[in-house]
């Protein structure tokens, strides 16, 4: 017998495993996966409650559309080396915004409502994305 996840569940396990294979290398081009590593300490409050992952690499977000299920908590996790600049996931429509994240930190928000959240990070206007929420 094969075990069946719901659709929404297995966008969000897939959204996951890509982004979490994408913290893995050094490579620069913004067009591919970001590569290198990308940490989070055990201790860290995001261990045991991803659902959705998105990280921050080579002055992007990876993924830069993730689609979700409503009821979904996103988190940001800042992977870039220790000598960039901090970023933030702030919304464009204004309804979160979180504080400037160092390399390793991490931020999570829940999407309790359906629609299209499209994202920026303030120190580097051009870093953009989008979560959508189904």
């Amino acid at each position: 017998m094969i075990a069946r996840l719901p659709l929404g569940a297995a966008l969000a396990a897939a959204a996951v495993a890509a982004v979490t294979l994408a913290c893995f290398s050094e490579k620069e081009d913004v067009t591919a996966p970001p590569e290198g590593e990308c940490r989070i300490g055990v201790g860290s409050t995001v261990v045991g409650s991803v659902q959705a992952l998105v990280a921050i690499r080579n002055f992007a977000f990876h993924p830069r559309t993730l689609r979700v299920p409503r009821g979904t908590t996103v988190t940001w996790v800042n992977c870039e080396p220790e000598n960039i600049a901090p970023h933030t996931s702030t919304s464009d429509a204004a309804l979160w915004d979180s504080p400037l994240l160092q390399p390793g930190a991490t931020y999570s928000r829940t999407f309790d409502r359906p629609g299209t959240f499209p994202y920026h990070c303030v120190p580097h206007p051009f870093i953009q994305a989008t979560v959508i929420v189904e």
